[in-house]
């Protein structure tokens, strides 16, 4: 789409350079996508989006340039004919779903000849090829205001009628381009009471074409379904200046309008005698509004907009604006503006007034929710850690057998619930733990050559006899030896204790549970929240394994009620930047005494190293023969920094050396 500045300084009385505008039109969304001065003027040409019909037009752009800049839109509003000439025209719209609305003017005794200077100048800066006076005009009327015009011969029509029809089988008809068009019943004609003489809203027929020797013409505005144009011109292999408006909607209430605009400048340069005038369809547009509340807008945007600049904003780009509460306004969306259905229209609509470039960036509120109150959520949360962590998911049977149960040691003291009529003796009771047939899963990997298994299950186990209940529960299996490349060579890590703890630990940091302990128990632990028994961490006994036929391996095993867990979980998380500032490791390394809690040496550094240690955690755990009896070698790793500054290390030794002394006397450690 190209406009002239001069043109648009015709709607809107604008005070900045022409590429000082180019830059606020293409800010706003009417991206400009060249500015040249040609012959005193500035051509503007603007991409215009597929959702924006009413940019297709000096008019729709000139009230744009209006908004942005705070002006008032000088309206075009021609003078009703006062010279009515007699006539007699019936128009006749067989579909009105192809045409809305048809308007023609009979306007006789015109002077066909060339255009004036003015008028071939500024269709040539946009473009447009000047023909004569009568085509340019209908040009004119139709880059400005957007609505198709089209002119015909009156003398070479049948008068009495005007038909809008689909064309018949075998119909033929030569468009203005000298080409003959084979149309079907997919086209869309315009028709007098013998023939198609155009094809409606694409290419007018060369038969009736305006000349020279035309006296007397036909002046046709009309509004035609887009789907019906487009299909049409795709299937000719036609485009036009009017085909591209009418395929993304004209303004139903521009018709008129625009029709009498090229009339009054049919009568100021071409000498008419007289104009008759008859349309038939739709009236008038069906009104819309839609509610805007101006304090969703500033949610939206980020940016608080005064009231009285929201309705001056609005009202500039032709909304009717009516309050109808303190918060509420009713907008009157016009007729061009057939994009706008959603109060979020309304609200981009001003971010694009107000400046996008005004809004202040900024991240938005994060506010992360590991899980929801709901069982639902929690599992899917779990999943992704566990996921994440590089286990897979299996699902076991519900079903099992007593004999199972006792070989594997769950049998006693458990009466689990039975089943009335088992379809088999595997089958006969509800499981009241995940553990056998995570074993079961652990034997069939071990069978299919697998040297590593890491799987999980997030299912219901059944407890109780008088009231049975199902209680939502995790279960995790860990065996084998894990293999994988560094720079060092091949490393091989067997699954243990650690690996499950360290699980269990991702699990409740994730969470955000605090307060818990894991109490070993020689080959097991029992995992407590808050002094209440959640789960239980477990190495399988020789005699399960072999029941399971699983040679040469150990298998550690997790069972954690979720139910219990669920309301331990919060979701009060914050989100800790990045740190600003590098800091500085240094580790620990001493022999402990077996019996005392790591977790308690760890609750001690963290309280005695504030605030300068920002982090603790276990680097290395080993047992050999430098190591004596009754004891273990430990190494810490404590990570030093500050949201301040870096540190020097003369403000990081006294703090270490500190921690040093505190596991010497309460722990009494021996440093290496």
């Amino acid at each position: 789409m190209k406009v002239t500045y001069n043109w648009l300084k015709e709607f809107v009385d604008i005070k900045i350079p022409a590429k000082e505008l180019a830059d606020k039109l293409t800010m706003a969304g009417l991206e400009v996508v060249s500015l040249e001065e040609k012959a005193g003027d500035f051509v503007l040409e603007i991409e215009i989006t597929s959702n924006r019909p009413d940019w297709l037009s000096v008019l729709g752009v000139a009230r744009e340039v209006a908004a942005i800049t705070r002006r008032e839109l000088k309206a075009k509003n021609p003078k009703p004919e006062t010279k009515i000439a007699k006539g007699n025209l019936r128009i006749e719209i067989e579909n009105k779903k192809d045409c809305f609305l048809y308007t023609a003017r009979i306007i006789r005794g015109i002077k066909v000849g060339p255009s004036p200077e003015w008028l071939r100048k500024r269709l040539e800066l946009v473009g447009c090829r000047s023909v004569n006076n009568i085509v340019d005009i209908t040009n004119y009327a139709l880059l400005e205001s957007g609505e198709p015009l089209h002119a015909f011969d009156l003398d070479k029509l049948n008068p009495e009628k005007i038909v809008v029809r689909r064309a018949k089988a075998g119909e033929k008809i030569i468009t203005l381009d000298g080409q003959a068009r084979n149309l079907n019943n997919n086209v869309l004609v315009i028709a007098d009471k013998a023939k198609a003489v155009a094809i409606a809203g694409v290419m007018g027929g060369q038969e009736t074409e305006v000349t020279l020797d035309t006296r007397n013409i036909l002046l046709e505005a009309a509004v035609f379904d887009p789907i019906v144009v487009r299909r049409c011109r795709q299937a000719l292999g036609l485009q036009s200046e009017s085909s591209y408006r009418f395929e993304r909607g004209v303004d139903l209430g521009m018709v008129e309008q625009t029709s009498l605009r090229a009339a009054q400048l049919i009568r100021e340069y071409c000498f008419t005698q007289g104009v008759f005038f008859n349309s038939s369809g739709l009236a008038k547009c069906k009104e819309r509004s839609v509610k805007l509340d101006t304090a969703r807008a500033a949610e939206v945007l980020g940016v608080t907009i005064a009231p009285a600049k929201i309705k001056q904003a609005l009202s500039r780009l032709g909304f009717a604006i009516k309050q109808k509460a303190k918060n509420i306004l009713d907008v009157g969306v016009p007729s061009f503006r057939q994009d706008v259905k959603l109060e979020v229209d309304l609200i981009e609509e001003l971010a694009r007034i107000f400046g996008y470039e005004r809004i202040p960036v900024s991240l938005p509120a994060v506010k992360p929710q590991v899980t929801a109150n709901a069982k639902r959520a929690l599992t899917s949360a779990i999943k992704e850690i566990l996921v994440g962590l590089g286990l897979s998911e299996v699902i076991t049977y519900s079903l099992t057998d007593k004999l199972t149960l006792n070989s594997l040691g769950f049998g006693l003291g458990v009466q689990p619930i039975e089943i009335l009529n088992p379809l088999s003796q595997e089958q006969e009771v509800l499981r009241p733990t995940l553990i056998p047939g995570l074993g079961r899963a652990v034997s069939l990997n071990f069978n299919q050559k697998q040297e590593y298994v890491a799987i999980f299950e997030v299912s219901n186990i059944f407890l109780g006899e008088n009231k049975p209940q199902e209680e939502l529960t995790l279960g995790i299996a860990l065996s084998g030896t894990k293999s994988f490349l560094l720079e060092q060579g091949l490393v091989k890590d067997e699954a243990g204790f650690l690996n499950l703890k360290g699980i269990v630990e991702t699990i409740f940091a994730r969470l955000g549970i605090s307060g818990y302990t894991l109490n070993n128990q020689g080959s097991s632990a029992e995992i407590r929240i808050q002094n209440e028994k959640v789960g239980l961490m477990l190495s399988l006994s020789p005699q399960s394994l072999n029941k399971l036929n699983i040679k040469n391996k150990n298998v550690f095993m997790l069972e954690l009620s979720l139910d219990k867990i669920l309301s331990f979980t919060r979701r009060d998380k914050k989100f800790i930047p990045l740190p600003r500032y590098p800091g500085i490791a240094r580790d620990i390394s001493f022999i402990l005494k077996e019996g005392f809690s790591v977790q308690a040496i760890l609750v001690l550094l963290k309280e005695t190293g504030r605030p300068l240690l920002s982090e603790v955690r276990i680097t290395d755990y080993y047992k050999g023969r430098q190591i004596p009896v009754g004891y273990r070698g430990l190494t810490l790793s404590c990570f030093y920094s500050s949201n301040e500054r870096t540190l020097a290390e003369n403000e990081i030794q006294p703090t270490h050396e500190l921690l040093c002394a505190e596991l010497v006397r309460k722990f009494g450690v021996k440093l290496r």
